[in-house]
């Protein structure tokens, strides 16, 4: 027979207040400073361009530099690539890791990506050592491709 001990009582107590944590907006973390004149921007492709799948996408970076993930160098980032996102993601949070939200945390400055054919849009979002935008943030406009094939 197994013995009750205490900290499963206080595992009990500490139940609701996760529940009530869930329930709260989530609380902003501590954002990395950058110049005010640095900028993100693409090489390739240009804004309207029309291109034929897979395209390869091409990334720059001025008045910073690109460093991976989890390194915290001051002045130093890593490029985040926002496909077809209708919403920025929060300033004060992580930037989310799925297949809209591409990460090249380790300091990649360029992708292949496959694209349906149609119409889309691309976004950059430099991020910190822990995926989070800068103060101020470090991004570009949304630019669109068109892909014919």
């Amino acid at each position: 027979m197994r013995k009750i001990t205490p900290f499963c009582g206080l595992l009990l107590f500490a139940i609701p207040s996760l529940n009530q944590a869930q329930e709260t907006a989530p609380a902003g973390l501590p954002r990395t400073a950058a110049p005010a004149d640095a900028m993100v921007y693409f090489l390739a492709p240009a804004n309207g361009a029309m291109v034929t799948s897979p395209v390869t996408i091409r990334f720059g970076l001025r008045g910073m530099g690109v460093a991976p993930a989890g390194v915290t160098n001051p002045n130093t980032g890593h490029h985040h690539l926002l496909v077809d996102v209708a919403d920025l993601p929060p300033d004060n949070l992580p930037i989310p890791n799925d297949a809209n939200h591409r990460h090249f945390g380790l300091g990649q400055t360029e992708t292949e990506l496959t694209l349906t054919p149609g119409q889309h849009t691309l976004q950059l979002v430099l991020g910190d050592a822990l995926h989070i935008p800068h103060q101020p943030p470090v991004r570009l406009e949304k630019i669109t491709l068109t892909v014919t094939q």
